[in-house]
């Protein structure tokens, strides 16, 4: 998911302010933008705004799932604390708007590290507890399992606590829920040990890549990290790379990865590696080779606090980059890789990475994307700005979203609305469940965006 903005943040509130999302595909204008910085102000301003409501925070969402026409936007950011940290249980309680970089900044000297969050550090705690985020963790899954209780600001103003004991209901439908059951004002979270961890890596088939995890990777008592790059233009190679625990020094001495933007070369490099064949062999065979014959052991830290801004690429003005992802039962696999090739083939997809994950299953979110054991296949790709690219975009997307569904599978909700109703009923079965909550709790249809705009029904 990448990096969003909001313009003129000079007052707590803007009139008439135009929202987007860093792929530059998604401008909604909202009537008024507010920075609130107290819990108080946040239930007030809910209570009495008779209108539309939607909520942002880091906003790396590629679809709208933060903002609708006209609505009052509410940007988290500036709502950041560190509420407390309980070192000896191993919690943070925090708000919302706080990024993870800023958790990692301070729970580092006291040698802690967080369970489960996103591959990169610049996202903030509610965005990611809206989408019910992973990472690449090994035996864990969505970020819904670290989770011990959050708090909320409902539709009408008034202040809940919600956990598994305690409105359960409201716990199981905000987390994964996106913003649609109310404003995630608090959260604990379970932390774990930071610790020093090696990278190994191996290239392989794809073809014995499900072998090679099952029997190596996901029973593992030491390996921490993992993920796998399907290779383009022909997806026909992997390069499973693992980090490990281990006692040895490390090789890079900063406890967090520094936060930076590409250089112009680097940014002019990506761009010629990112284009055509020759360019992605390159990568595969001199690239990666290279990169990864040296030899690397880091901090648990170092590794999960890598800056989003690193992947910016020259300009987004006629092309940009952007996100998917599907979630396929671990049992299909080897059916659904090559319905995932053909398809991006097919249509000539610019995909710069297929990265391959794992998560166990999460029968708690309501919304769940892996209510079963599931590989997930990140897909970064390139696609043109005009109106011609976004319509082939939705075609080879329908096509790949059936796929997953052929195979039991879902696909990743924080991206581009594609899906038509019945697509996403099949995905997420439970989601009129979700709308019973939701009309129950929110009857006026307050907190929405695009994304419930498109698939609610009050």
């Amino acid at each position: 998911m990448i990096l969003a903005t909001v313009m003129c943040f000079t007052n707590s509130v803007h009139a008439t302010e135009l929202v987007n999302d860093i792929t530059q595909l998604n401008p909604i204008t909202v009537n008024n933008v507010i920075t609130p910085t107290t819990l108080d102000e946040i239930s007030q301003q809910v209570s009495s705004h008779n209108g539309p409501i939607s909520i942002g925070g880091g906003r790396y969402s590629q679809g709208g799932q933060t903002a609708t026409d006209h609505s009052l936007f509410i940007d988290m950011r500036h709502f950041n604390r560190i509420l407390r940290l309980d070192k000896k249980n191993k919690l943070i309680t925090i708000e919302p708007g706080i990024t993870w970089r800023k958790i990692q900044e301070a729970i580092d000297p006291e040698g802690l590290s967080i369970k489960v969050m996103q591959s990169y550090s610049n996202f903030t705690v509610g965005g990611s507890l809206s989408v019910n985020v992973h990472g690449r963790y090994i035996g864990q899954g969505s970020i819904i399992r670290t989770v011990r209780s959050i708090k909320l600001v409902m539709a009408d103003g008034s202040i809940k606590n919600a956990s598994r004991t305690e409105n359960p209901d409201l716990f199981y439908a905000a987390i994964g829920g996106y913003g649609g059951i109310g404003i995630i004002v608090e959260a604990t979270i379970e932390l774990t040990d930071n610790a020093t961890i090696e990278r190994s890596f191996k290239k392989m088939p794809v073809s014995e890549y499900k072998d090679f995890f099952f029997k190596h990777i996901r029973n593992s008592e030491t390996a921490v990290f993992h993920n796998a790059d399907l290779y383009p233009p022909y997806y026909s190679h992997v390069n499973a790379v693992t980090w490990y625990l281990t006692d040895k020094d490390v090789t890079i001495k900063d406890k967090l990865a520094p936060q930076k933007t590409l250089s112009a070369f680097d940014q002019s490099l990506l761009k010629w590696v990112s284009n055509g064949a020759s360019g992605k062999t390159f990568r595969e065979y001199i690239v990666d080779p290279y990169r990864f014959s040296e030899h690397s052991v880091v901090w648990r830290n170092y590794e999960a606090s890598y800056d989003v801004m690193g992947l910016e690429p020259l300009s987004r003005k006629k092309s940009t980059y952007v996100l998917q992802e599907y979630f396929i039962p671990i049992e299909h696999f080897d059916s659904f890789v090559p319905k995932l090739s053909k398809i991006l083939q097919d249509y000539k997809v610019n995909a710069l990475n297929v990265s391959i994950r794992h998560a166990l299953p999460d029968k708690e979110s309501i919304l769940s994307w892996s209510p079963t054991e599931v590989f997930s296949f990140v897909i970064y790709y390139e696609q043109g700005t005009q109106d011609e690219d976004k319509a082939t975009v939705k075609v080879w997307t329908d096509e790949l979203i059936n796929a997953a569904l052929s195979e039991g599978g879902t696909y990743y909700l924080p991206y581009q609305i594609i899906a038509t109703k019945d697509q996403f009923l099949k995905a997420y079965p439970q989601a009129p469940k979700y709308f019973e909550i939701k009309q129950k709790v929110d009857p006026t249809y307050k907190f929405r965006n695009k994304l419930w705009d498109r698939y609610y029904s009050k």
